[in-house]
């Protein structure tokens, strides 16, 4: 099974049910973890409340919705396993997607969910991280060194450009909605790897992919591991993480 690990509450619709999409319509088996074993639903404001004047630009967009409403009917959505009961040898890959509300803490700083992680990228299964999601990856430590798995990977992750801009535009109104932490992102992903170089940015000014223009997503892929920014790159995060994982069954 490729296992989805999600926090208590808070994540991005896109970011998860964009690249879980890809995989069921594959045929391939998914599951989900959680802190505690209990379902969770994604960041409301991005789904329902969205942001007055700004919610064309912010919030989640109709087809990922129509996504993540078919997610949410899964049987095995509705039926997370808590992420003290997952079985390292029955996991063939792990997804992680982002969010940036309070929520997303109860996954990114759980060691439990560091370490499921951690142990699929060291065992050569496919893994993937977007956006906050490339900072539990960033969090997780390989124990025979003590250094973050990404080490010696190439990685990218959501910008500080892409998230102070989101704070900048939302501050007055929302406060540090944007701000999960102090320090962004791409400063704390990039201190845990060998070279400030092997952090991406990619294009300047991001473009949106869907369905039928992946090209213009931004990934990094580093032997079996993919990362990707934000929701704009979902749709080639997506498809290039379902290849890597019938590659992977097919190499096995």
């Amino acid at each position: 099974m490729i296992l989805f690990l999600l926090p208590d509450h808070d994540y991005d619709p896109t970011e998860s049910a964009v690249p879980w999409a890809a995989l069921r319509d594959a045929g391939i088996p998914v599951r989900f973890a959680t802190p505690e074993g209990r379902v969770a639903l994604a960041d409301d404001r991005l789904v329902e409340q969205g942001f007055s004047v700004l919610s064309p630009l912010l919030m989640t967009r109709s087809d990922a919705l129509h996504d993540y409403d078919r997610m949410r009917e899964d049987p095995d959505f509705q039926s997370p396993l808590a992420y003290s009961d997952v079985v390292d040898a029955e996991v063939a890959g792990v997804f992680v997607p982002g969010g940036h509300a309070p929520g997303m803490k109860s996954m990114l700083e759980s060691t439990t969910a560091q370490n499921i992680f951690g142990h699929a990228l060291l065992a050569g299964k496919p893994v993937a991280a977007v956006c906050h999601g490339v900072l539990l990856a960033a969090r997780a430590t390989d124990p025979e060194t003590g250094r973050s798995v990404l080490y010696d990977r190439r990685t990218t992750a959501v910008t500080a450009t892409l998230e102070l801009s989101a704070w900048n535009l939302t501050r007055l109104r929302l406060g540090t909605y944007y701000r999960t932490y102090p320090q962004t992102v791409q400063a704390e992903v990039t201190a845990a790897l060998r070279d400030p170089r092997q952090f991406a940015r990619g294009p300047l000014i991001p473009r949106r992919d869907t369905a039928t223009r992946r090209n213009r997503g931004f990934t990094v892929h580093d032997r079996n591991y993919i990362s990707a920014r934000w929701p704009g790159d979902c749709h080639r995060l997506a498809a290039e993480y379902r290849d890597l994982v019938l590659d992977n069954r097919s190499a096995h």
